[in-house]
């Protein structure tokens, strides 16, 4: 049996899945939470085998929450559901320890599949991320779809952690108190972010982030 939780704030969400693998004689719903701080606890409880969790919650982003269980809870397998296509998220969660990454329009069966492969310590990967993954090799290798890769991959976890929030309106000093760091260090961020994105300000950064659908 398959320990499973799940983490949306949208409770008709977390129904429909909760209703869906209760047909499942393999899988159980052991835990609900609405929020970055319930995926955690739930983490910190011990009783799932494998969380899903939504990347876009009101208190933090899953790309947070994601980074606090792993640091605390490396070995528990975290399965993205997301409302934003493969393209946008996919690759850099994976690259953040994310165990796969799935679309919420995808196939209900998919979904049942992908927890049975996370719970066994593999990874699950989308046709769709798989091609995506395909590309970014080809791209390193030098290709000319190199260039079509988009600037945000480039960024180190914390890097993209503290552009998300700057994105939406954070201040620094918000920033630093949320991820535990000093505003100094938020600013360092902040500044190769900029860098590595070729932008100028914040609002170039909201704009970027609503353009390439990493916010809404």
């Amino acid at each position: 049996m398959i320990r499973i939780g799940i983490v949306d704030d949208h409770a008709i969400v977390r129904t429909g899945l909760r209703q869906y693998l209760s047909d499942h004689v393999d899988l159980r719903v052991t835990g609900e939470g609405a929020s970055g701080h319930d995926a955690l606890e739930m983490a910190r409880g011990g009783e799932v085998d494998v969380l899903l969790l939504d990347i876009s919650m009101p208190d933090q982003s899953g790309v947070d929450a994601l980074a606090a269980i792993k640091a605390r809870f490396p070995e528990l397998p975290v399965l993205i559901l997301s409302g934003f296509p493969e393209a946008h998220y996919a690759t850099t969660l994976l690259r953040q320890g994310a165990s796969g990454y799935l679309n919420k329009e995808c196939d209900p069966e998919e979904i049942a599949n992908a927890i049975r492969q996370v719970s066994r310590g593999r990874r699950y990967i989308s046709a769709a991320v798989a091609e995506q993954l395909a590309d970014s090799v080809v791209g390193n290798a030098g290709s000319p779809g190199a260039q079509d890769k988009p600037l945000h991959e480039a960024l180190s976890e914390r890097e993209f952690q503290v552009f998300l929030r700057l994105a939406k309106g954070e201040t620094v000093g918000h920033i630093a108190e949320a991820l535990f760091l000093s505003v100094k260090t938020v600013s360092t961020y902040r500044t190769r972010v900029l860098e590595k994105l070729k932008l100028q300000t914040n609002s170039d950064l909201t704009y970027y982030a609503l353009k390439n659908g990493l916010i809404q």
